[in-house]
């Protein structure tokens, strides 16, 4: 009996701090539906609809115990719901062959790869032979040789085009179908395409034409083309690497920006200046905000009649809406305009706006929208920065006043703290996601974040009110002299030794955990919010014994990773370098492919690659002459992988074979030694993890001989 007391107390102690639970509770659905390996079939749907129902009923008509409980029961199952119905409406043909000739199609979107080159979005695709039903909706085509506008072409004269949104073109291009995971388990990016209706990927080194007029009509391509003539203008007023840190952060615009560039950003914890998120909008709508509030007051009469406060707060949020729509609204920037909208709706109201309810409706908004983003790095990073920010300093309010801290000294003080809750907060997801902790981030956000917010976004402003006026220069040789400051910083901290940390890549119910463990602290009222930190412990203690494969295939059969004491050991110094990097990456190695071909702890032998492991032979053919080995090595125990066709094989049952044919299907291969150490291996294929899920291609099974 006294069980059922104590719950009802605990339930009752939460009255009026309930809905941020109910953002919580519709990503646990969310996360569901992304990490099932079966896609819901109409019978599940259904179900989960009269759940849904059901539990929203039994939440409105339930006892005050039994609501709450019902009520989260509601939200997960709507978000499992939600996500379906997501993929579904996303549904676009994907490319199911590899493709080479001509493309055509209107650009949409102009960005850089990972690997620095220019690429462009196509939408309204034409392809030779290729019927419509069975077109790609949008292409990706990364441009190299002489549709390179960076590179100088073989031909005298010649100037590559630059693409621009709006534009109708043709080029000769290679497609292929989005790839799966580089290893079982892995990021998977059929599914970011999916959801991207991007049905190929590829490369194009002949020249890009242009075979039509630009297209400028439709409200998202004419912003399109705003936001390309707002980077060119701000590129041409700053020079160099620093005009296209501004262009990123006043357009989104990132495709100047080298590499080099990034990295250095990246590894100095500087990289979340250039997405437009929170510190962005909070610092220009800030600023709008003190200028229009400023500037009412000027006029006579105007404080005494006018209600000033929220006419300004009126101008800022418009200045928002413009803001999100020259970003490109990516999730970052969409959560930041709810936040900033919810801010000064609530001083229209004359309420108080900074509140774990205002980030759980953005959350809600940011989710219904696009449920997919839960499990990218910028939703989490994003959320997690501002939930803990928003705690901290909500829980610290009440004791404002009895802070020793001079007053002047306390702006100082916020930033400081800001860059160090905001570093805690989403260093975890940093490191889950992109394999490394930047050791130097605290000094480098200390140097910078106050100089992006007090010169480099108010000279931006500025510089854009007086462009017209020709007066724009001055704002913008303010914005330059505050990001070259930026970016020496960055140039500093990341050359300092140690300053990246490499860590591996934790098991999926890692940072579940993690996140679990810091909301259920921050939003649990009682002595049970203490379960929060174990649950964080546990978290961290489960991503320590993560346990990487010992081998790794390509899906390509091509090259091979094998883990030993110094690290992974490359089959071979060059191939399947996307592949490779992710591998290295995962393994927490800051290694290139080539010094980790240079490793010992492979045989090679003219062409054929061998490692043992658990008394079985894993070998890899690759080169010329390699298809003539095979019958040398099948033989009973041996894991043979050739990434070519063979049309007769011989008649031996006992070893495994591999072609190209057959790893179409089953994607990259991760193989453990038996855990019972009694010799033997284990196999885990990219597709067995992945699962059946719509963005995942349906084969037919092969034989194993194929």
């Amino acid at each position: 009996m006294w069980h059922n007391i104590s719950f009802s107390a605990a339930i009752a102690r939460q009255r009026g701090t309930l809905f941020p639970w109910s953002a919580v509770f519709l990503g646990i659905g969310v996360a569901i539906y992304f990490n099932v390996r079966f896609e819901p079939g109409q019978t599940v749907l259904f179900g989960l609809a009269v759940v849904t129902v059901l539990c929203c009923l039994g939440a409105r008509f339930g006892s005050e115990t039994m609501s709450p409980m019902l009520a989260a029961a509601a939200f997960i199952a709507f978000g499992v719901l939600l996500s379906a119905a997501h993929a579904h409406w996303s549904r676009a043909p994907v490319l199911g062959y590899r493709y080479y000739g001509p493309v055509e199609g209107f650009v949409v979107a102009v960005d850089r790869s990972q690997s620095g080159k220019i690429r462009m979005t196509l939408d309204r695709v034409v392809l030779k032979n290729t019927s419509p039903a069975r077109t790609p909706e949008r292409v990706r085509i990364s441009l190299h040789g002489d549709a390179d506008p960076d590179a100088p072409s073989k031909y005298e004269g010649f100037v590559a085009l630059m693409p621009e949104p709006g534009q109708h073109l043709v080029l000769t291009a290679n497609l292929s179908p989005p790839p799966g995971p580089a290893e079982p388990g892995g990021f998977d990016f059929r599914r970011f395409a999916w959801f991207k209706k991007l049905g190929a990927i590829g490369y194009s080194r002949t020249p890009v034409l242009e075979i039509g007029p630009t297209e400028t009509h439709g409200f998202w391509l004419r912003i399109e083309r705003l936001r390309g003539h707002l980077s060119t203008l701000v590129r041409a007023r700053i020079p160099g690497e620093a005009g296209a840190f501004a262009a990123a952060i006043t357009t989104g615009d990132r495709s100047a920006m080298s590499r080099e560039t990034t990295d250095m950003l990246r590894a100095s914890n500087l990289s979340h200046l250039l997405a437009i998120s929170g510190l962005h909008m909070g610092l220009m709508t800030g600023f709008v905000f003190a200028c229009l509030r400023f500037a009412f007051i000027l006029i006579p009469g105007a404080g005494l009649h006018w209600p000033v406060r929220k006419l300004a707060a009126i101008g800022a949020l418009m200045t928002g809406a413009v803001y999100l729509a020259l970003s490109g609204g990516n999730v970052a920037t969409v959560r930041a305009f709810i936040m900033i909208s919810v801010l000064f709706v609530a001083v229209l109201l004359g309420r108080r706006a900074l509140t774990l309810n205002a980030v759980a409706l953005a959350g809600l908004i940011v989710l219904l929208i696009n449920p997919e983003a839960l499990v990218g790095p910028g939703f989490q990073m994003s959320f997690a920065a501002t939930t803990a920010l928003v705690f901290v300093f909500g829980t610290l309010r009440p004791h404002a006043g009895q802070s020793r801290i001079p007053a002047r000294l306390r702006p100082v003080f916020a930033v400081f703290a800001s860059s160090f809750i905001a570093g805690a907060a989403t260093a975890p997801v940093a490191a889950a996601h992109f394999n490394q902790v930047a050791q130097y981030g605290l000094l480098a956000n200390v140097l910078s974040v106050p100089v992006m917010g007090m010169i480099v976004v108010p000279a931006g402003v500025m510089a854009l009110l007086l462009e017209p006026v020709g007066l724009g220069w001055v704002g913008f040789w303010v914005m330059e002299m505050g990001v070259r400051w930026i970016l020496w910083v960055a140039d500093f901290v990341s050359g300092l030794d140690g300053a990246v940390w490499k860590v591996i890549t934790p098991q999926k119910t890692v940072l579940p955990l993690i996140f679990l463990g810091a909301l259920w602290y921050a939003l649990w009222k009682g002595a049970a919010r203490r379960i929060g930190p174990v649950v964080i412990i546990i978290g961290m203690i489960l991503w320590g014994q993560t346990d990487r494969p010992a081998v790794i295939v390509a899906q390509s059969g091509r090259t091979m990773g094998v883990m030993t004491p110094d690290g992974r050991v490359i089959s071979k110094p060059r191939g399947d370098g996307f592949a490779v990097r992710n591998w290295l990456e995962n393994d927490g190695d800051p290694a290139l492919q080539q010094e980790a071909a240079s490793r010992d702890g492979l045989v090679n032998d003219a062409g054929v690659t061998v490692f043992h492991l658990g008394g079985e032979t894993i070998a890899i053919l690759a080169g010329r002459g390699a298809k003539d080995r095979i019958i040398d090595l099948w033989r009973d125990g041996v894991w043979l992988f050739y990434g070519g066709k063979i049309d007769v094989l011989p008649d031996v049952s006992g070893c495994k074979f591999f072609t190209e044919r057959r790893l179409r299907h089953t994607g990259s291969l991760a193989i453990y030694p038996n855990p019972d150490g009694g010799g033997g291996i284990h196999v885990v294929t990219a597709a067995e993890l992945a699962g059946n899920r719509l963005w995942v291609p349906r084969r037919r099974a092969r034989r194993q001989d194929q």
